[in-house]
């Protein structure tokens, strides 16, 4: 699969996707849009993958935003149509069976840090900075933003950085938790893959359960996130990698996951 604005490269079972439109600060138009949806749904049945790193290219930005000249000339109804798309694409990258973490190197903003919030993990450069600024231009965050957000950070801090549309700096982000860790930019990387490679040591099944178990609990109530988080663990309690991992420990040696 080749594309015109992603850059992939697959590293011992990770993913490594970078958004590559540095001339236009890695802004997201319908073209990057579509390569992302593909690549994704492509990756999530690729056995060879199990984790996914998304960043941005150049030194300025992860994704600066949405492609305002595209963005300038919706109406009504294709500006529905094209945040209904924007969603879709998001909503792909959250349900992922695969962990996916968001490696911010700069500016994340708009789409941009919709984006990133739609990844399971974030980790960002010192130099990072990350807003919904969509009031600005007359607009809401349409990618799922109003609503990532406020699960992530609480309503009260959401709403403060959607209504004033203001930027936050990765100290601020790390904080008031919209990342998980704040890393210098030459080590930003490193940081994710270091990460990534801690999640990916542990049972495959495992991991991809516990994503299902938090994705869906998240969209019901308590009640039943706990008869999902239950029956997750019925169903893992039948697989080899249990058995492995509980012989492997009672044996003091490090487990051997097949995924099975």
């Amino acid at each position: 699969m080749t594309f015109q604005n992603l850059l992939t490269e697959t590293r011992e079972g990770i993913a490594f996707v970078t958004i590559n439109r540095p001339k236009q600060l890695n802004a997201l138009n319908e073209q990057t849009l579509d390569e992302l949806d593909r690549h994704f749904s492509a990756l999530d049945q690729d056995d060879d993958v199990g984790g996914v790193i998304v960043t941005g290219s150049g030194e300025k930005a992860f994704i600066a935003g949405a492609d305002i000249k595209e963005l300038a000339e919706e109406t009504p109804t294709s500006g529905h149509e094209s945040t209904l798309r924007g969603q879709s694409v998001m909503n792909r990258i959250e349900k992922s069976s695969k962990p996916v973490v968001a490696a911010i190197n700069g500016f994340a903003l708009g789409g941009g840090m919709e984006l990133a919030l739609a990844c399971h993990i974030r980790v960002a450069a010192e130099e990072a900075k990350m807003g919904l600024p969509e009031v600005k231009l007359g607009v809401i965050p349409g990618y799922g933003g109003t609503q990532r957000l406020t699960r992530i950070v609480g309503r009260g801090r959401a709403l403060e950085l959607i209504l004033t549309g203001e930027m936050i700096d990765a100290t601020e982000a790390h904080r008031i938790g919209l990342v998980n860790r704040v890393a210098p930019r030459a080590e930003l990387l490193g940081e994710a893959e270091a990460m990534m490679r801690k999640i990916l040591a542990n049972g495959p099944l495992a991991i991809r359960y516990a994503l299902r178990a938090v994705d869906r609990g998240l969209d019901g109530s308590l009640e039943e996130g706990l008869v999902l988080e239950s029956s997750l663990f019925g169903i893992l309690c039948a697989t080899e990698d249990m058995k492995e991992g509980m012989q492997a420990f009672l044996e003091k040696r490090a487990a051997k996951f097949k995924g099975q």
